[in-house]
Formats: C-alpha cells, sequence, structure tokens
C-alpha cells in the first residue's frame, strides 16, 4: 500500500518540541497524517498514551515490522516527563531502528532526557513548534494560506491584531469558522469579529514603544491586553516599565552619541543585536534628562503602591502610570532631542 511521501519517512524519530502544548498537538496531528497518507491509520500508527506508559513495550514496538501497511508509526506524548534511566530502551533501539518505523516523540511537561534528545539529533529529525514573537504575523500568515476558508486583507488584518503573540487559538478558531461558514468561505472583518474573543497578548516592546510616543489610548489597550490575554502579572508589567526606563537612563549622557556607546552603556555583549540601544538612545533624546528622572520616580511610586501602600486595585495603579509616562513623553519630545544635537 503506497502512501503519499512524508519529509520525515527518512528519520527512524521525530521529536515534535515546543512549550505550548496546542502548536505541538497540531504539529503532532499534521505529521501523523503525512506519515500515514492513503494506510489505514488503526493499522499503521500505535498512540503510547495515559500515566502508565511502558517505554520497553514502546520500544519492542517499534521493532516489530509493520502488517499491511508501508510503516509502522509509534507515537509517544509527554516524553519530557520521562528520566534517563526510564528512557533506555527507546535509547537501546535506535541504536539500531528499523527503516520501516518511525518513533514520534510529542514534548510536554518537563525536559526532554538529555541523551535522549543528543539521539534524536543524531539519528532523526526535530520539528520546533515554538513561533518567535518577531515571527508571528508570518506564521499566522503561512497558516490562513493553508485554511479551509479565505479571509480578505482586512480580516487578516483584524485576526493578526486581535492574535498578538496568542498563535496557538488560531487553529481552534478557524475550525469555528470552518463550521459557522463552510469550506471555501470568503471572510470580512464583520464576519470574523463575532468569533475572536478576548484579544491576546502583545509584546513588550509595542507596548513600550506606544508609551514612547505618548500614544496614551493605545499603550492603556496593550497595558490591558499583557494584563488580560497574556495573563501576565501587574508585578511583571511593572518590570517590563522598570527595565524601559533603566536603559533610558543608562544612556541618558551627552558623552552618548552613537548606537555603539548606547549599546556599552547598556552592558549589550558585542556580536548582540544594537537595536535595543538604539531605541533607548532616541527616547532619551526625546523624553529629556528631567521626564526620565521623573519617570524613574513614577515607577518607583506604582511598585510600593502594588506592594500594599495604596488601596487601589493593581490595574488602576498601572493605568495610572501608564497614563503619566505617555503624558511626559508628549510634553517633553524635542527638548531633549534639541538639547542632545546642541551638545
Amino acid at each position: 500500500m503506497a502512501g503519499r511521501p512524508a519529509p520525515s519517512v527518512g528519520h527512524p524519530v521525530v521529536l515534535v518540541d515546543g512549550d505550548d502544548a496546542t502548536l505541538v498537538a497540531e504539529a503532532v496531528s499534521a505529521l501523523i497524517a503525512e506519515l500515514v497518507g492513503d494506510d489505514d491509520q488503526t493499522l499503521a500508527m500505535e498512540d503510547a498514551r495515559g500515566d502508565e506508559v511502558d517505554l520497553a513495550s514502546v520500544a519492542d514496538s517499534c521493532a516489530t515490522p509493520p502488517f499491511l501497511t508501508d510503516r509502522r508509526i509509534v507515537v509517544v506524548r509527554d516524553v519530557g516527563r520521562f528520566s534517563t534511566e526510564e528512557v533506555g530502551p527507546l535509547l537501546s533501539y535506535l541504536g539500531d531502528p528499523l527503516s520501516s518505523t518511525v518513533l514520534v516523540l510529542a514534548a510536554g511537561a518537563g525536559t526532554v532526557a538529555p541523551k535522549l534528545a543528543a539521539a534524536v539529533k543524531a539519528h532523526g529529525h526535530v520539528i520546533v513548534t515554538k513561533v518567535a514573537t518577531r515571527d508571528t504575523r508570518e506564521w499566522v500568515r503561512a497558516r490562513l494560506r493553508r485554511a479551509p476558508v479565505r479571509l480578505d486583507a482586512p480580516a487578516e488584518a483584524l485576526l493578526e491584531n486581535h492574535l498578538g503573540e496568542d498563535v496557538s487559538r488560531l487553529g481552534a478558531l478557524l475550525e469555528v469558522l470552518v463550521a459557522a461558514y463552510g469550506e471555501g468561505a470568503r471572510l470580512s472583518p464583520a464576519q470574523i469579529e463575532p468569533y475572536l474573543g478576548e484579544a491576546g497578548s502583545v509584546a513588550p516592546w509595542d507596548f513600550t514603544d506606544a508609551i514612547d510616543a505618548g500614544r496614551t489610548d493605545e499603550a492603556l489597550e496593550l497595558l490591558h491586553r499583557l494584563l488580560g490575554g497574556g495573563d501576565r502579572h501587574p508585578l511583571v508589567v511593572l518590570a517590563i516599565l522598570h527595565r524601559h526606563v533603566q536603559s533610558i537612563l543608562r544612556v541618558d549622557s551627552p558623552a552618548i552619541r552613537t548606537e555603539a556607546q548606547a549599546a556599552e552603556a547598556m552592558g549589550i555583549a558585542k556580536g548582540r543585536s544594537t537595536f535595543p540601544a538604539k531605541k533607548a538612545l532616541t527616547a532619551a533624546g526625546r523624553w529629556g534628562s528631567v521626564s526620565i528622572s521623573e519617570a524613574i520616580g513614577l515607577v518607583a511610586d506604582a511598585e510600593l503602591d502594588l506592594k500594599g501602600k495604596s488601596a487601589w486595585p493593581p490595574e488602576a495603579v498601572l493605568e495610572v502610570l501608564v497614563a503619566r509616562l505617555c503624558r511626559l513623553a508628549r510634553a517633553r519630545a524635542g527638548v531633549g532631542a534639541g538639547r542632545r544635537r546642541g551638545g
């Protein structure tokens, strides 16, 4: 029985790695479908699930030739829960694996045993499901190109902005849209908006960029997304703001004029991107020394309020802080830049 060729057929073992359970599960499902091809999945695949998984039995299954199918696919989920000693049978099997078996290991809670991870790298293939923040928009667009529904450009832009960093929600959302409108439907913003749910988290630098530009409404919206969809503790959000104003303070000096000098002042190691230093230097010029000093004081006061000095709710403390920082950024825009240009 001929199955469709799969990119991982030539590997005796494939590790699907990542820290988001939804993305890992989606990647495993897609990989299994590709490996099974036209074969009968009930005959081709063995899925080792549950709390009591015997890896010795799993290794025996891997060493058994397929029956009535081209290949045998053996899946072990949450492989990070097993110790180096417990994965011994899998290591022994991978020393001389069958070419007709593909062992699929799905990451989960815990860390994959180092020896098993090394064996996978030596003999197999690793699929990384983690999506870097800088790559989320491109990842969403690529996923939408394969989706059973089509979003017009405004709907796609709305979806990208709404999901933010929470790309793992996309698969379930697409299933809902297919159920509501059918495969092949072309959808507008008005059609998808009722199904979007709570806005996802955002990158911290989007938040601090809005503050630096003095865009209060946007900054407050992003604050709520960090606290809500991002599920960040108020003290974590405060730490983001503390690091940001501290970085600006470090480069606020007439002696620091270049990106390289700012990177050195911020302690950025050689070879690392100096873009954060460039942004900090630009912000310092925009804010000016007086506003930077005031911003440091505002953040310090907010920390005391969050730790019990004030009876205000944490969200209200952060809202006031963000509004005040945005006001400072607007009030002193250009003053510091003029001072820096003039030396």
